[in-house]
């Protein structure tokens, strides 16, 4: 795996837990509001396995658990394995993940090696091409919702919401596609030099705008936040 950034400790990034951060290079979407732009062209400079394994091996004292991020870390054939050296260590793992391979998450999910999902909806259904800048199977997309929402595993949607490619319309749009399922997370763009696009090209909400969103839309899950 081409892991490209390490967090040593994160308070907020695994709900209730205190993890450490790995971020693989490379993903398949290219969301212009995406704020991990060198993850995304795959720059950087790899972190040796057999390093992260030493850290993990002196430091799973102080931590509940190890978060896989990215980029998108599904597009790696190594993430199985590298999540049960994980697990042999004693550690939970969280995956954050776009969905667009669902038979790796089906096979982490049926084989009970992974103990909690965080998956990117990124727009409504039929507004996925505008926002990703790339042609996606929603077909996929779908399966991996369905798959998280049936299964007895932790996990949360998250939406990151700019003004410019998603609209209010649009996180009620996906609210309802995404109705009854556990915890949906609302995450307000932040700008910054890293962002794909370029800074200044995206404008966050205001605190105002979505709690308003929030309130309309509370009852559809068991549990919503905006980030």
């Amino acid at each position: 795996m081409n892991i490209l950034g390490h967090e040593k400790t994160s308070f907020i990034d695994y709900p209730g837990k205190i993890c450490t951060m790995y971020f693989v290079g490379g993903c398949n979407l290219k969301c212009g509001y995406c704020h991990n732009k060198d993850l995304v062209e795959n720059k950087g400079v790899p972190i040796l396995q057999s390093h992260i394994f030493e850290f993990l091996k002196k430091r799973k004292k102080y931590i509940d658990g190890v978060c896989i991020s990215g980029g998108e870390p599904t597009l790696y054939e190594e993430l199985y394995d590298f999540i049960v050296y994980i697990k042999k260590e004693g550690l939970l793992v969280k995956l954050d993940t776009n969905g667009t391979n669902p038979s790796i998450l089906r096979k982490l999910i049926d084989e009970n090696i992974v103990d909690y999902i965080a998956m990117d909806v990124k727009a409504p259904m039929k507004k996925y091409h505008s926002v990703t800048n790339v042609v996606v199977n929603v077909d996929k997309i779908k399966e991996s919702i369905n798959l998280l929402t049936t299964s007895n595993m932790d996990y949360e949607f998250r939406t990151t919401v700019c003004k410019e490619l998603v609209s209010r319309e649009d996180i009620l749009e996906i609210a309802n596609e995404l109705k009854g399922s556990n915890r949906y997370i609302i995450q307000n763009f932040r700008d910054r030099d890293t962002v794909l696009e370029g800074k200044n090209k995206f404008t966050s909400y205001n605190k105002e705008e979505l709690e308003c969103i929030k309130e309309e839309i509370k009852d559809y899950f068991n549990e919503i936040k905006i980030r």
